[in-house]
């Protein structure tokens, strides 16, 4: 990785779903042989899943003496915060897939049934603070300063589309003439 970022291949690199112990190993690593260690880990961060961000990587970056950043991944829990799975598994959901298997059985779950009734209280709250509740999901998320909810390549280009004021580097320009 230190030499795709040294040749401008690449600007950082970073980690997804891997233990606090591989990130740790990684640092020792970058820090053994002069390398550039990671700067963020993608991880599963929601209501229902808290543990590796608020216990874990805190842990790791006393260890390690700095912090790295945190990409979420899911600040929705699949979907599931938006409300689309209240009353059943849509036809064309993501949890009707076959590959998906694993969220239906989440959704279905005892404690698939028990985050349901806590998404209707979280809704109460999210509508005496005049938002919705996968809006309220996000400002969660980032209510801990370390955490950036993961914006996919799709989204991030329909909103420079809109927007129409996306800067260009000199290798962008290069490339197109």
């Amino acid at each position: 990785m230190t030499h795709l970022i040294n040749n401008g291949m690449s600007m950082y690199w970073g980690t997804s779903r891997w233990s606090a112990m591989e990130i740790m190993e990684a640092y020792s690593v970058a820090r053994q042989f002069n390398l550039i260690p990671p700067v963020c880990e993608q991880a599963e961060y929601h209501f229902f899943q808290r543990d590796k961000v608020e216990t874990q990587l805190p842990e790791l970056y006393h260890k390690i003496g700095t912090c790295v950043g945190v990409v979420s991944w899911s600040p929705l829990a699949c979907g599931i915060i938006t409300g689309k799975y209240e009353n059943g598994i849509p036809e064309c959901s993501r949890a009707s897939m076959k590959q998906y298997a694993w969220l239906k059985d989440k959704i279905v779950s005892e404690d698939g049934r028990k985050q349901q009734a806590k998404l209707k209280e979280l809704t109460i709250i999210s509508e005496k603070l005049g938002c919705t509740l996968p809006q309220l999901a996000i400002a969660w998320c980032l209510r801990n300063e370390g955490v950036i909810p993961k914006m996919t390549a799709g989204i991030a280009t329909e909103i420079d589309h809109v927007l129409g004021n996306r800067p260009h580097s000199k290798k962008d320009f290069q490339q197109a003439h």
